[in-house]
């Protein structure tokens, strides 16, 4: 994929979408090819090792710290990443959450949570970022502030991958648009011709 885009990955249920983004960040062995970011053979690297090389992820199972406000949640995203810290407010404006900083992570709506999720994974400023489900959920609204969080990571020069199965908020914010079936690619295209592709509708749309 191109430095400094969005790409969707998208298809059915048992695709083979999540297997893929567990293998690229070594959750998974492969059994055979070869895992790259940028020119650094990642392969044999565990999740822990990739994610200091410049890998960010956003997995489907919840990854904030529930019994820690969102204040606490962001400070503690900044010591694992190792960045120096920023005003909790202004990194929670990212996400539109600057209004629930001493809120309980565990009290947040399921929406909430996910944008949290996601602002830990920026913080860390990856080189790559994939995003599994990330709209799940959201409102349209917060689905809307995703995608310009998103867009701005591609800005800085990160490649960014997600998969989704709203692909109707998905599809403006991305570059690209890969049709997944049964872990092989089936169509690539631009995003505004995506759902008309003749093997997008009789394969995944319906």
């Amino acid at each position: 994929m191109e430095v400094g885009s969005v790409v969707g990955l998208l298809g059915p249920s048992g695709a083979g979408k999540t297997t893929l983004f567990r293998a690229l960040m070594g959750e998974l062995r492969a059994r055979s090819g070869q895992v790259f970011l940028r020119d650094e053979e990642v392969t044999n690297y565990p999740l822990w090792r990739r994610a200091r090389a410049g890998m960010g992820y956003v997995p489907q199972t919840p990854s904030v710290l529930f019994d820690l406000t969102v204040r606490r949640n962001i400070r503690t995203f900044e010591a694992a990443a190792r960045v120096a810290r920023e005003p909790a407010e202004r990194r929670a404006e990212l996400v539109g959450l600057e209004q629930r900083m001493d809120v309980i992570a565990g009290e947040l709506s399921g929406g909430e949570r996910r944008r949290l999720e996601l602002l830990r994974a920026v913080i860390a400023r990856p080189t790559v970022l994939i995003c599994d489900e990330p709209l799940t959920g959201v409102d349209p609204t917060g689905a809307a502030q995703i995608g310009r969080l998103l867009r701005s990571q591609a800005a800085r020069g990160a490649s960014v991958i997600l998969a989704d199965h709203r692909i109707r908020e998905a599809l403006p914010f991305c570059d690209e648009a890969v049709l997944l079936i049964d872990g092989r690619i089936e169509v690539v295209a631009p995003p505004e011709d995506f759902a008309e592709h003749s093997a997008v509708r009789e394969r995944y749309l319906g």
